[in-house]
């Protein structure tokens, strides 16, 4: 098969395990010793995948020879980074994904879906074969030159998170950052990593011009829980550590409680507004779980493994809020449900966030600043 000049495959330093490549994921749960410190339980190959393969007991024992999953990182080539959108219910039209895949392996994520158009399983592949796209600032120089393009804020983690543990050594978000602030263009950012600190000056200089804000997901101030919903982000206190640094340093800080799992974590979302709140955020807004396509089945293996004695009642509260359904897909539902339930849940923040002074007021970032790149070949103004 001819090689995808896209794409080069390279070892950063966690080799992929033998055996493990895009389509030999397996179809039952692997075993915690193999998956330890990953959020999916199980690696089914992916939807658009003519075949389907399971591990098989052959009575000799060999799958407990099988060796652990570890992190692989193939550096993709876009030709363009700004992605554009036309949903109604998000508040954004454009943003950047510096990284495919995402290694805090949260088990909820909406993005799990998206390793299938790669021949990959939004299972365990998805938090452990990541692609790294290192041409994103030059990419972006070069589309904020076009003399067509019109500045609005372009969102920086909105499909996977841009300050995973890779981003310490890659540091493709920080390059980013670096283009927009050169040509003062407003960015807003979501993550659930501490690591956004470490741009803090740049942040911090861009927020004084009135074009950056940061926004943190919290998903629950429980660390226990917290861990096995997303093992390898930070930890809920890091979060608020992050959101304090943020807010002394003049950055609008927000915080997303984010998903919202009735019967899980919904009872805590009064506790996480008023910690945030406390920790510095201003702003505040909040996501129902959403189980696309895949997502589904891996958040009902989790269940299964992780709160057994819950997991039907979460699964009747979640079809309790989607009309009879485990998901709706369909804008102005999807991220808030619908019926009785959704209803609350959706009051009880409105509440919370009033009695903790958030969403008094809503930063709007500066786009008049922005200094359009000078295009390849042309010649410097004389004045």
């Amino acid at each position: 098969m001819e090689r995808n000049p896209r794409f080069t495959e390279y070892d950063d330093g966690f080799a992929a395990a033998p055996g493990e490549s895009a389509g030999a994921p397996a179809g039952e749960t692997i075993a915690p010793d193999r998956r330890r410190g990953r959020g999916a339980g199980s690696n089914r190959s992916g939807r658009f995948e003519p075949l389907a393969r399971s591990i098989f007991d052959d009575g000799w024992g060999t799958g407990e020879e099988l060796p652990p999953f570890r992190t692989s990182v193939t550096v993709e080539k876009p030709k363009k980074i700004i992605t554009r959108n036309q949903s109604p219910d998000i508040s954004f039209d454009r943003s950047i994904n510096p990284y495919r895949g995402c290694e805090h392996g949260c088990v909820y994520c909406f993005a799990r879906p998206t390793h299938a158009y790669m021949g990959l399983s939004p299972g365990l592949d998805f938090e452990s074969k990541l692609f790294a796209k290192p041409n994103a600032a030059e990419l972006l120089e070069k589309e904020l030159a076009d003399p067509n393009y019109v500045p609005a804020t372009i969102a920086i983690g909105t499909n996977t998170d841009p300050y995973q543990p890779i981003e310490k050594s890659h540091r493709i978000t920080r390059q980013v950052l670096e283009v927009l602030e050169r040509f003062n263009h407003p960015v807003g950012i979501v993550t659930k990593s501490a690591l956004v600190t470490r741009d803090l000056d740049i942040l911090s200089r861009m927020a004084d011009k009135g074009l950056a804000k940061v926004a943190i997901s919290v998903t629950s101030l429980d660390r226990k829980l917290a861990r096995a919903l997303e093992p390898r982000a930070s930890t809920p206190s890091r979060r608020l550590e992050a959101m304090m640094r943020l807010a002394e340093a003049g950055i609008p800080t927000a915080v997303m409680v984010a998903p919202v799992i009735p019967g899980l974590n919904d009872s805590e979302m009064e506790s996480i507004l008023s910690a945030a709140s406390a920790a510095g955020a201003r702003e505040a807004g909040y996501i129902l779980l959403r189980l696309p396509l895949e997502v589904r089945d891996l958040f009902v293996e989790w269940l299964q493994d992780n709160a057994p004695d819950r997991a039907a009642r979460v699964m009747s509260l979640m079809r309790q809020t989607r009309d009879g359904k485990d998901y709706q897909s369909e804008f102005g539902t999807r991220m808030k449900g619908t019926g009785p339930l959704a209803w609350t849940i959706g009051r009880r923040f409105e509440l919370a966030a009033e009695r903790n002074r958030l969403n008094r007021g809503r930063t709007k970032l500066r786009t008049d600043l922005f200094e359009r790149p000078l295009a390849v070949g042309s010649q410097m103004s004389l004045f």
